[in-house]
């Protein structure tokens, strides 16, 4: 499939592949000579829509796409600078995320899911598993009491999904920087429900060598940044953090569980840093 798609799109490969965590990333050369990038992703719900939100975006606040083919799940993108936001200073880079959401939170699409279908079935499945999952049980009814109400509201915008650090790279706009986002799970949901890569990512910034305070600081910290630089409601976007962290260590667990195994040390950290951030944002 990779040569045919690098013959048909007349395309030259300049590199060695950039492997994401769910797709292929491979540098290439156009027929005009333009640096291009060639992603290939995995066949799941979650990047079936890509190429439609890239090209409602058109280019604003986000990667350019210049082809698709969604039948390969292969979209050619412009190549970006490959520097992120992971060294910047956490509240800075919250800041510079907060003024893609307001870009990027377009009107609905129609041929989107909704997040809320995606939130229904798993709380779904964490509502079987309440008593065996490693959460404070009163965290658990919390979740899905929220999830509840939250997944009854009709989504009102297009949400990226998986904005953090990572997903952020440096791109040229009418002969400035800009940053701009790569890799949507879009769907059709709450902008409120967006915030929680951005506190769960980088959390060793909290605790590591040379910082101050406590990691309940920091997370607070990056919320409040989040919800000021882009004028979110508080209550909602605390009732999201909640249950996406939630629902996050359901998943680590069950992924252990299905593999017939206790949780590593590092699965139980990551459990433990899911219930701190909802705790965190609580306090």
């Amino acid at each position: 499939m990779l040569d045919e798609l690098l013959e048909a799109w007349e395309l030259t490969v300049e590199d060695e592949a950039w492997h994401g965590f769910c797709s292929l990333v491979l540098p290439v050369v156009t027929a005009r000579e333009d640096r291009a990038v060639l992603k290939i992703g995995l066949p799941d719900d979650e990047s079936e829509h890509e190429h439609l939100v890239l090209q409602r975006w058109r280019g604003r606040g986000a990667v350019r796409l210049l082809r698709s083919d969604p039948s390969r799940r292969a979209v050619l993108l412009e190549r970006l600078d490959r520097h992120d936001l992971s060294d910047h200073w956490d509240v800075e880079a919250c800041e510079i995320v907060a003024g893609l959401y307001r870009i990027l939170h377009v009107p609905v699409m129609p041929q989107l899911r909704t997040q809320a279908s995606y939130v229904a079935r798993w709380a779904a499945a964490l509502a079987a598993d309440a008593k065996t999952v490693p959460v404070p049980r009163r965290m658990v009814d919390q979740a899905l009491a929220l999830a509840r109400d939250l997944c009854a509201e009709p989504a009102t915008a297009v949400i990226h999904g998986d904005l953090h650090y990572g997903n952020v790279l440096l791109g040229e706009r009418g002969g400035e920087e800009r940053w701009l986002a790569i890799d949507p799970k879009p769907t059709n949901g709450d902008p409120h429900y967006e915030l929680l890569p951005m506190l769960g990512n980088r959390f060793e910034d909290y605790t590591g060598p040379g910082t101050t305070g406590s990691a309940r600081d920091g997370i607070r910290r990056r919320f409040h940044t989040l919800l000021d630089a882009a004028d979110l409601d508080e209550g909602r976007a605390r009732g999201w953090v909640i249950v996406r962290s939630i629902l996050r260590a359901h998943w680590v667990h069950g992924a252990a569980v299905g593999a017939g195994r206790e949780p590593t040390a590092r699965e139980q950290d990551h459990i433990t840093r899911c219930i701190m951030i909802a705790k965190a944002v609580q306090d």
